[in-house]
């Protein structure tokens, strides 16, 4: 009787837990990036100027494989296309895509690709309320990897099937994700040189940043 008891107890409990709002059952998604809701930026702020590129839509492509649940496993991969980054002037960023810098004319030079191996963040993840958290994995840039972390913001965006018939046009699915990230590296990490004219112009420091929707495949 004892046992019984215990047991319809434990049962009771589990339900209970469940019905929380924001409980997620142990359940990988498979999302891929919505490149017209994602962007991807850099920045070099040097002691006379400052350069800002940008890209988005189709520049930016990326899939990732998260459990709500547990977060800490996620892995995925993020792509930028180097030959899509706008700087606001034709020349600089002709010259930025040259053999001497990036050499994009070089097809394994093409993308940027940053690789999550792991995530640190709190407990799983809640529909509606961003979570901090710390993301690690390999940024390859010219073909020169290097280990980084980046500070990112993760948010859970569960629509009702209402709202999915509302925004299914956009491309939005029943679950989605919007992760915004900064992280930094160096040219000199991937093996650029800033040449000694340019460097009250160009930084040697790159900060990027992005800005991403996924949604569930």
């Amino acid at each position: 009787m004892t046992r019984r008891f215990s047991t319809a107890v434990a049962v009771g409990v589990a339900l209970g837990v469940m019905a929380l709002p924001g409980f997620a059952l142990a359940e990988p998604m498979s999302f891929k990036m919505l490149p017209n809701y994602s962007r991807a930026t850099f920045k070099t702020d040097a002691p006379l100027e400052t350069i800002v590129g940008t890209t988005a839509g189709e520049g930016v492509t990326g899939a990732l494989n998260v459990d709500p649940a547990k977060p800490q496993g996620t892995q995925g991969t993020i792509k930028v296309d180097l030959t899509t980054v706008n700087s606001g002037l034709a020349k600089r960023d002709e010259d930025m895509k040259g053999e001497k810098y990036l050499d994009t004319g070089n097809p394994a030079n093409r993308y940027a690709v940053f690789e999550i191996k792991n995530v640190e963040i709190a407990g799983p993840l809640e529909p509606g309320k961003e979570a901090p958290a710390k993301v690690m994995g390999t940024l390859t840039i010219k073909g020169k990897p290097i280990e980084t972390v980046a500070d990112a913001r993760v948010t859970w965006v569960k629509l009702t099937p209402e709202q999915v018939e509302a925004q299914k046009r956009f491309g939005f699915a029943t679950d989605n994700l919007k992760v915004r990230a900064k992280f930094g590296t160096t040219f000199a990490n991937h093996n650029i040189t800033i040449p000694q004219l340019l460097v009250l112009k160009v930084s040697n420091d790159i900060q990027l940043e992005t800005d991403l929707t996924f949604v569930k495949q």
